[in-house]
């Protein structure tokens, strides 16, 4: 577990925890210390624990989080987060969007990725480029589905 400073949607400095696997710790705090210092607004950080390890009830708080010992939805293969070598940032801003269905459905207006929004992700933007640099993945690469706020150590 390790314990962040992250600029909040009310620009103030908070203090959030992330369970990642040991082998990417450091690779993660240097993530989350450029998206401070560039003050990238995250909504909220908080264990999946507060809700119940329900993925459905932490995307819908607008939690960013990383470890959830959960499946993949719809399959029975184990989630990069069950691993902890994934991290999803801001899911109402960053939308995960399957079959013209958008997730959250109260965030469909951000599925309208030219949106100039505090916490949106953008293809080339501080967040991209700083998991670019430590070899993360980006859901919103994916052809389908599209999941603006998931990075993982495989891309998946």
């Amino acid at each position: 577990m390790i314990r962040l400073t992250y600029w909040g949607f009310n620009k103030r400095a908070h203090t959030g925890e992330l369970i990642v696997n040991a082998a990417v710790t450091g690779n993660i705090i240097r993530v989350f210390a450029v998206l401070y210092r560039a003050r990238y607004q995250i909504r909220r950080m908080v264990l999946p624990d507060v809700y119940q390890g329900k993925d459905s009830r932490s995307t819908n708080a607008d939690n960013t989080s990383a470890f959830n010992c959960r499946l993949v939805e719809g399959t029975n293969d184990w989630s990069m987060h069950a691993y902890g070598l994934a991290v999803d940032i801001n899911p109402c801003e960053n939308v995960y969007i399957e079959g013209g269905q958008v997730d959250p459905p109260r965030c469909a207006a951000n599925a309208d990725r030219s949106r100039q929004v505090p916490g949106l992700i953008h293809e080339g933007g501080v967040v991209t480029r700083t998991f670019d640099a430590i070899g993360w993945g980006w859901g919103g690469r994916w052809v389908t589905p599209k999941d603006y706020q998931h990075f993982s150590s495989n891309g998946h």
